[in-house]
């Protein structure tokens, strides 16, 4: 990057100068929020900063990150959850923003992408083919050759075509196995040095183009490896900005997550198969049959005691790993291309099997309540009942903060923001598990509700604190909620179906399904509704469907942006679904104006990673529920609210229809996680104002 000498304008005259070039109109939450990330990057104090939807947050923080890279001639991180806010900051934002503050700046703004390079197209891969030993017997299965061989084609076309090798570009995408065919993780990569291709390198080309950018958007995932690895991953740099923070946790516990699987395990196998002696080798292929047995046995649940007959089974196959790892023997740099790439490969295989089951024997090492990861076997099945996958182990941690605390927030400043961030009207439950410490924060919560959100704040410190905490309380963040420019009281009503009976485990009573038809009748279609399962959302459609005056569509009949859209296009057309939906649906205008809640959206009892983080919290003394399955509930419920107002003319309802909002004892926490939409749980009030919205949105004249 190259600087300029022309002196750079004030963070407010280039945000002035930004909105003005875009048409848009100075939003006081916008400004105010700008102004404290701007405090945070010069200060050094960490911020969180609450932006409802409508505020233009993306500019509050690309406008001061952008003035402080062109200034200082670094490099500003900006990471996010989904793609779709990716594609929004690569191909929308931050082309305008270049264009509207190059002259002010007097250079010329340079940005990229960056993910990890399991999601580049790898030249040697496709060069070279799959390794022999990666070609299990799936691969051989007829039903699923011809699929996967007209795929792998495409790829191979697509590969003489591509500028960037992204996965993401390649529209309509491909399986996951044929991905495979053309694509290396980090750890099986021959390195740019080594490899034929290195110089033409699609992964080492966006590298190259993120370290001499001034803003480089990643994915939290990529955040997580660079903070987990021990190589490098993001260019250098000292401010990261995190949006869609609510997703952060759950998105750093994905990656630290490891797994064990017979299939896996012979995988590795195959793969040193033909570079050590068959004796060692057999050791590992056996080890991996005897582990397939087992699991095929044992239950799917949450393990909290280690039997010696799967103890046995993982000390095989960390034994076995680690002769082969031996007798595999250090690289060879004289190697040709295609003999390193195999070693790599199976040396990459063999580290990971054997770090993997050394972690699940140690993580039952420690008494309960100071474990640090949690153990879980799951056997994914389809509808009819056969098996999705073969029965896989997993290990995660318990949690993050102390992951967060020290690779993150002591490191760098992070200015985290989203439109959800406080959950009953505390910026504490989110900050306890990105491991910041407890903020003194004074606004109107009453006292009840500040006593339930803040529960676990004083003993939430869990077994996952593996180091020292003294660093802890140097830590200096503040939490700032810019508010929303949405009039919540007079666009939007939050009804609970109190009179309905509380939510059984059988699946929807009739009486939630007659309350959903009745609603919907009302609102004359125009309804999201989100389900706590894919089970719930398709038996209300299957039941509703031929009952219902409009149409209907339910996730999985389709991909899901076009079902989006689909919805989006007929104004009277209804959508049910489950999880993507409760986050990723943005439709403003008629044809979203009443959004539905089957139940509050608990996480599953038998959860193994929830259930294990409010056993932590209790053994701490802290209260479980209120730390981690009350939380994870507020969230998923200010994110699926967060569904109804999409634009400043927008209006309806959120109808909740589990009681146990109105009724139960935490219902104050959770409520005070919403929204402020003006309350009833009148039914024939709901049904009123539904059908005037209705009449309104059919006459706009």
């Amino acid at each position: 990057m190259t600087g300029s000498d022309t002196r750079i304008p004030d963070m407010a005259t280039l945000l002035a100068g930004a909105v003005a070039s875009i048409g848009g109109a100075e939003r006081p939450g916008q400004m105010e929020m700008a102004k404290a990330v701007e405090k945070a990057i010069e200060s050094g104090e960490h911020v969180a900063a609450q932006a409802g939807t409508g505020t233009g947050k993306s500019l509050a923080y690309l406008v001061p990150a952008i003035r402080y890279a062109v200034e200082k001639q670094t490099t500003v991180v900006v990471s996010t959850a989904t793609i779709a806010l990716q594609r929004q900051l690569v191909d929308r934002d931050l082309p305008r923003l270049a264009e509207a503050l190059g002259p002010l700046l007097g250079t010329e703004l340079k940005f990229a992408i960056l993910k990890g390079r399991r999601n580049y197209l790898c030249l040697h891969r496709v060069q070279t083919g799959v390794p022999e030993e990666d070609e299990g017997p799936s691969l051989f299965d007829p039903q699923q050759l011809s699929t996967l061989g007209r795929q792998v084609k495409r790829l191979n076309e697509w590969a003489d075509e591509t500028k960037t090798g992204d996965r993401d570009e390649l529209v309509p995408g491909v399986s996951e196995q044929a991905w495979r065919q053309v694509a290396v993780t980090a750890q099986e990569c021959l390195g740019a040095q080594r490899c034929p291709h290195g110089t033409e390198c699609f992964a080492e080309l966006a590298r190259a183009e993120a370290g001499d950018s001034h803003i480089v958007v990643t994915n939290h995932a990529l955040l997580a490896i660079d903070a987990l690895e021990e190589f490098q991953v993001l260019p250098e740099h000292d401010v990261v900005i995190v949006d869609e923070a609510h997703e952060l946790v759950d998105r750093v516990t994905s990656v630290a997550t490891g797994d064990l699987s017979a299939a896996g395990v012979e995988t590795a196998a195959r793969r040193c198969g033909r570079l050590i002696d068959e004796t060692t080798a057999d050791r590992l292929k056996e080890s991996a049959e005897g582990l397939g047995l087992l699991l095929e046995e044992m239950p799917a649940e949450r393990m909290d005691v280690l039997s010696s007959a799967l103890g046995n089974t993982l000390a095989s196959i960390r034994d076995a790993a680690h002769a082969c790892l031996t007798s595999l023997g250090p690289e060879k740099k004289d190697a040709d291309p295609g003999d390193a790439a195999a070693r790599k490969a199976a040396r990459s295989s063999l580290e990971d099997l054997h770090d993997t089951a050394v972690r699940m024997l140690d993580a039952f090492k420690p008494e309960m309540a100071q474990r640090f990861d949690v153990v879980w076997l799951e056997k994914p099945f389809v509808p009819d009942g056969r098996p999705k996958r073969p029965p896989t182990l997993h290990v995660a941690p318990i949690g993050v903060g102390a992951l967060l605390r020290t690779t993150l927030f002591e490191r760098r400043t992070a200015i985290l923001t989203s439109a959800t961030l406080t959950l009953g009207g505390s910026f504490e439950p989110l900050a306890r598990q990105w491991g910041l410490p407890p903020l003194n924060e004074s606004g109107p919560r009453d006292a009840k509700t500040a006593a339930e959100g803040l529960a676990q704040t004083a003993t939430e410190k869990t077994a996952t604190e593996k180091t020292a905490t003294e660093k802890t309380e140097e830590i200096a963040w503040s939490g700032l909620d810019v508010g929303s420019p949405f009039d919540h009281p007079k666009a939007g009503i939050l009804y609970v179906a109190r009179h309905l009976p509380q939510p059984g485990r059988d699946g929807l009573a009739d009486a939630y399904l007659t309350e959903i038809t009745e609603l919907i009748e009302a609102a004359g279609g125009r309804t999201l509704g989100l389900f706590s399962s894919m089970r719930a959302a398709r038996r209300a459609a299957d039941e509703l469907k031929d009952h219902l005056s409009h149409p209907l569509l339910c996730q999985g009949d389709d991909s899901t942006p076009l079902l989006v859209k689909q919805f989006a296009d007929d104004e009277r057309t209804c959508l049910f679904g489950t999880l993507s939906l409760w986050q990723g649906v943005d439709v403003p205008g008629p044809s979203l104006q009443l959004v539905i809640m089957d139940r509050i959206p608990f996480p599953r009892p038998d959860d193994p990673v929830s259930s294990a983080r409010s056993r932590a919290v209790a053994a701490r003394g802290g209260n479980g529920f209120m730390a981690v399955a009350a939380t994870h509930a507020a969230l998923l419920l200010a994110q699926g609210a967060g569904r109804l107002l999409r634009s400043m003319d927008d209006r309806g309802v959120v109808a909740v229809l589990d009681p146990r909002l109105a009724t139960a004892r935490y219902g104050g926490f959770l409520k005070n996680s919403l929204p402020p939409f003006w309350a009833t749980t009148d039914p024939d009030v709901v049904r009123g104002a539904l059908r005037r919205l209705d009449a309104a949105a059919s006459d706009p004249d």
